[in-house]
């Protein structure tokens, strides 16, 4: 699917009259619209969404609203098809601007990893449970949930790693490398025993035989273009200039950053941290600048500052812009369904699988 230029009428629309379209579209569609828009998009969104949070939490919140028809989701492709995966069969899921991807979702295609699990099959045999985290394609969901795995949040991996290895030797998980290593690290496990599955090396991931057979977790080379922007120096710096700042940080960071820092956790983790600490707490945050900006905003008795001085947006997310959103709702109030998102019902079954699996956990 490709996202076709926007109608000339909506490329020259004043921000002004932008909202009040949207606004009027909004309430034209009432309950039979819910509009979703994820932690990281900017303020002129976020203003107009009925519910925000991160992929997962929004995804659970618009499948309960059984009375809306139409899912519009302001985030990204794979946030889109995990609610088409847990909503009705009669709900359509909308994502206003098809270019909306993800970079780190985009580093792990479906071939990829079948040729990876052939080949760590081939040298280990059985024993290894394949775990996807939630940035990560619907196929992919769907490979791990028909193979015994399930999907992880930023949140649950320590849980879904221990349920993994009650079932296995060795964990394969991809896409992204650093909350593997991270969450590996926390559950005691050395770094040599988790390798790195390089998909664009010539041969068997960069891997040896024996680096794979010894290994716990296989990792994914693959990571989050925002959370990769985050550096020691960047805390030194912030200590240096309030020394009794605190650092919470995302762990998609790189794992000598997770280290520096306070406290790692996901998004919902980051904003409860920020805002149950007590007034005048400084807070030094290490990951995306309009979820940042929202938390200082939002406690205006704390300081509350981004670790990277040159500003750090998910460029991806800034493609759901306010006149995409606006076109995607008139045409919803002419009856007509612009960029539906629909995951095949093959592929769907077992993505809800991996998906269940996961929410079975404590």
């Amino acid at each position: 699917m490709i996202q076709q230029p926007l109608p000339a009428e909506y490329q020259t629309l004043s921000p002004e009259e932008t909202d009040k379209r949207i606004a009027e579209a909004k309430e034209r569609l009432g309950n039979r619209l819910v509009i979703l828009g994820h932690h990281y998009q900017r303020d002129d969104i976020i203003k107009f969404a009925d519910y925000t949070g991160d992929s997962f939490k929004l995804s659970q919140l618009a499948a309960a609203r059984k009375d809306a028809e139409f899912i519009v989701f302001c985030g990204v492709h794979f946030m889109a098809e995990s609610a088409d995966i847990l909503s009705a069969d009669y709900q359509k899921v909308i994502l206003p601007n098809l270019n909306a991807g993800c970079s780190m979702a985009d580093m792990a295609e479906i071939h990829q990893v079948q040729e990876c699990w052939e080949a760590v099959t081939e040298v280990c045999g059985d024993g290894t449970v394949p775990i996807t985290y939630m940035n990560s394609a619907a196929d992919l969901k769907a490979f791990v949930g028909e193979r015994g795995g399930a999907v992880c949040t930023s949140s649950n991996t320590p849980v879904v790693f221990k349920w993994a290895f009650e079932r296995g030797e060795r964990i394969l998980f991809f896409p992204d490398e650093h909350l593997g290593r991270n969450t590996g690290v926390k559950l005691g496990i050395p770094l040599e025993q988790m390798p790195v599955w390089d998909p664009n090396a010539e041969q068997m991931g960069g891997l040896t035989p024996s680096q794979i057979k010894n290994a716990r977790v296989i990792l994914w080379k693959g990571y989050c273009s925002v959370h990769a922007r985050f550096t020691v120096k960047q805390i030194q710096y912030a200590r240096k200039v309030h020394p009794d700042v605190k650092v919470v940080v995302h762990p998609e960071c790189h794992m000598d950053v997770v280290q520096a820092a306070d406290c790692d956790g996901s998004t919902e983790q980051i904003i409860k941290i920020v805002e149950s600490s007590p007034p005048g707490s400084k807070w030094a945050v290490g990951t995306e600048i309009n979820l940042v900006n929202r938390l200082q905003n939002r406690n205006p008795d704390k300081l509350v500052f981004c670790l990277d001085p040159i500003v750090c947006p998910c460029s991806t997310m800034y493609r759901i812009h306010p006149r995409y959103l606006c076109w995607a709702l008139e045409n919803l109030v002419a009856g007509r369904v612009v960029n539906q998102i629909s995951v095949p019902p093959d592929i769907a079954h077992w993505a809800r699988v991996a998906l269940s699996r996961m929410l079975e956990l404590k």
